[in-house]
């Protein structure tokens, strides 16, 4: 995997059960360790990130130079981002689609971390089947102890021109150790790169 360049994104859960997580620093310390995941991909060594509830926003992005108390800063102290209201993912999704494939085309495929801390709505499954067609791979982690009943079916959705999604449930962050994370996070990305390049999703 080393070789390999991609745009990264991460999308933060910031509904109403998550308040605890971005209060105790769990949240800051997602953003950091998945920071380490952008620098080995982006020929910026940048991380792109949103934020969302039932309504969502796009941050700035996190660099090595600048991720320290990056939560505090961008997300807890900024006043224009709604915060812990319920969950909505479609619309954040879409926004991710856009910067990737409108705003931003590039060559290079977009790996896009989302994290999640328990229910999703069921239509998020008509916006994975509609980008499958792009180059564009999401990378669902569950945190916390919830069922994730939805993004546990991702593996198996139909009609997809490939497999552009994967679900990993990882209870306590702090726990895990980087190789682990990293593993657990790269699982299926290779595996998508081939099979989207084989049906020429990704322009090589």
């Amino acid at each position: 995997m080393k070789h390999v360049a991609a745009r990264v994104g991460l999308v933060l859960d910031i509904s109403g059960s998550m308040i605890s997580l971005y209060r105790n620093g769990t949240v800051q310390e997602v953003v950091e360790r998945i920071l380490a995941v952008a620098c080995q991909f982006d020929d910026n060594a940048t991380l792109d990130v949103w934020v969302y509830d039932n309504e969502f926003s796009r941050l700035p992005s996190a660099t090595e130079r600048d991720f320290d108390q990056y939560v505090e800063k961008h997300i807890l102290n900024n006043r224009n981002i709604h915060k812990f209201g319920r969950n909505n993912e479609p619309p954040v999704m879409n926004d991710v689609i856009r910067k990737y494939t409108v705003e931003e085309d590039s060559p290079l495929p977009a790996f896009v971390i989302f994290i999640n801390d328990g229910g999703v709505v069921k239509s998020i499954k008509k916006v994975i089947v509609e980008s499958s067609l792009q180059p564009l791979f999401w990378q669902f982690v569950g945190i916390g102890n919830s069922d994730f009943e939805v993004l546990k079916q991702l593996d198996t959705m139909e009609g997809r021109i490939v497999d552009n999604a994967n679900f990993i449930h990882i209870k306590d962050i702090a726990k895990i150790s980087d190789e682990d994370l990293y593993n657990q996070l790269l699982n299926e990305f290779p595996l998508w790169l081939k099979e989207a390049k084989e049906k020429r999703v990704i322009r090589s």
